[in-house]
């Protein structure tokens, strides 16, 4: 883990608000996941959706990892930064045709999650390979805006939608090699996912799915945010989800390959917020910290309600006071704490927000024409900046350059 003193050392240099990225925990992440889902033919997709820097893709490639994408975009950046088309699983949602032409032009393999863009795919390219999303009728995830199956999801043909599936994929003689599930996201217990694995386990059979090379359960693997959290056991899911596999295959008579897509377990942790104290006000019933960052560098606590571990890096002894964290954007629902105990905080103090490296520079932008901040990655003790970020002159003209006609 990166200390303090290290945090402080980078913030001199790159100013705030800066993201600082720990590669070592990343690697240390990815190895923990593998050495847990013990099944011989595991495969690893980073859903680059969490964090699509090229650098972090790239250091994951390194350690072997494949790529879930889920636009056109995150399928040319995983080719540009290297990964083989073979190595790219596309999960469609909701694409247009143009984007399917893009998409097919590259040779990525599609999971498909409707019955209509399953037929509309299989009319403009029959006879092609393809991979179905089922939705496992699991509801799970640690907020309502991160659940994937159930119901009401939009996500996934309902399983008993499979007859359907069957007939469209031999008018057009698509091939199923893979069947997919994905329950939902931080899903806390391994019991629920276990759900989601059984559910779609329970339906496959050989004389329906002759084709199958693999079964993708998705992501969803949980990480601590608040102290008192812990992650899911991986050692009891992994070794309960390869037996369940290995059992399966022996009743398929063939023996798959077992896929996951972890996004947020891979680089949450590694990811650190730095934010300087701007202001200190008081209000008749609360003490905010005003900070020179606001919620579109950070969207998770305003979207979500999210909590995130704050660290006050400038003063670790002092007693304890409650405070309001507050964002610079003409928003009242800017904050990135609401009554968080921390060690006095005082102007011109370094905050560290922590678990940024899932869903937080991933999901920015420029709300309020402020730009970005730049992103460092710190691994093997070697402090790189991975991202530039632009000053408020430089913003500017970026934006007239591109609104010219």
């Amino acid at each position: 883990m990166i200390n303090k003193e290290k945090l402080l050392e980078i913030s001199k240099k790159y100013g705030t608000p800066l993201y600082i990225y720990d590669g070592d925990l990343i690697k240390e992440q990815y190895s923990k996941l593998k050495k847990n889902l013990i099944y011989s033919k595991t495969k690893i997709f980073y859903a680059m959706k969490a964090n699509y820097n090229p650098s972090i893709l790239k250091l994951l490639k390194e350690e072997g990892a494949s790529i879930d994408a889920v636009s056109p975009g995150d399928v040319l950046l995983a080719l540009e930064v290297g990964f083989e088309k073979e190595n790219i699983l596309f999960t469609a949602n909701r694409i247009t045709e143009e984007e399917m032409h893009l998409v097919k032009s590259k040779g990525v393999l599609f999971n498909i999650g409707s019955i209509y863009d399953l037929e509309s795919f299989g009319k403009n390219y029959p006879n092609s390979e393809v991979c179905i999303r089922f939705n496992p009728m699991v509801v799970a995830g640690e907020n309502d805006q991160v659940i994937t199956g159930g119901e009401n999801s939009k996500f996934g043909i309902f399983i008993d939608e499979k007859e359907k599936v069957l007939e469209i994929c031999e008018e057009y003689g698509l091939k199923i090699v893979g069947v997919h599930e994905h329950t939902g996201s931080g899903i806390p217990e391994a019991v629920q996912m276990m759900e989601g694995v059984k559910n779609i386990l329970d339906f496959l059979n050989k004389e329906d799915f002759p084709d199958l090379r693999f079964v993708d359960f998705g992501g969803g693997f949980k990480v601590p945010y608040k102290p008192e959290e812990k992650e899911m056991d991986l050692e009891k899911f992994g070794k309960e989800t390869s037996h369940l596999f290995e059992e399966f295959c022996k009743k398929f008579g063939k023996e798959l390959e077992m896929y996951f897509e972890p996004g947020k377990f891979l680089v949450s942790e590694s990811g650190h917020l730095l934010v300087k104290v701007v202001d200190i006000k008081r209000t008749p019933k609360k003490l905010l910290a005003g900070v020179n960052s606001g919620f579109p560098q950070l969207i998770r606590p305003m979207f979500y309600r999210a909590y995130h571990e704050i660290d006050n890096l400038s003063n670790t002894n002092n007693e304890k006071k409650k405070y309001d964290i507050v964002g610079n954007i003409c928003e009242s629902g800017d904050c990135f704490a609401w009554d968080r105990e921390l060690p006095e905080i005082r102007e011109g103090d370094l905050l560290d927000i922590r678990n940024a490296g899932a869903y937080c520079y991933a999901m920015g932008g420029q709300y309020n024409l402020r730009p970005m901040p730049p992103e460092v990655l710190v691994l093997e003790g070697k402090v790189e900046l991975i991202r530039k970020g632009l000053t408020t002159e430089e913003m500017i003209e970026k934006i007239i350059e591109e609104s010219k006609t």
